[in-house]
């Protein structure tokens, strides 16, 4: 006797077509009526981040934050953060305490804004860099 499994059933006609595994049996959000153009996903592995993808990385987050800058109420001090990592990885010696600061306060700085989704991305490359 198997106890726990019931019997599987294709559903047709639902869903979105792509299928991960398990249950896709959850709420959806929808974002009708958002423009979402230049959305970009990323993801990292520790230890697969190099340095010239945390430039890639600060580059993009650089170009949303001047294209968002009138509706960032902290744009100055984003923009300033992007500064600091900059002249931190110029350095021969990178701070890597400047950086961790930076990859700890930028998802809070840039949570519910539109460039959330670079300066989270950034932020955990500076970490995974890190390591």
């Amino acid at each position: 006797m198997i106890v726990g499994r019931g019997r599987r059933e294709q559903e047709q006609g639902h869903g979105s077509g792509i299928s991960i595994g398990g249950s896709n049996l959850a709420p959806i959000q929808s974002i009708v009526g958002q423009n979402i153009s230049h959305v970009s996903q990323s993801a990292s592995v520790p230890g697969t981040v190099d340095i010239e993808t945390v430039r890639d990385l600060l580059t993009s987050f650089r170009t949303d934050v001047e294209r968002n800058e009138a509706g960032l109420a902290n744009a100055a001090v984003l923009r300033a953060m992007a500064d600091s990592v900059d002249t931190s990885l110029a350095a021969p010696d990178p701070q890597a305490g400047a950086l961790r600061g930076v990859a700890q306060s930028l998802p809070m700085l840039v949570a519910g804004t539109a460039v959330q989704q670079g300066g989270e991305a950034l932020a955990n490359a500076l970490s995974a860099w890190l390591g």
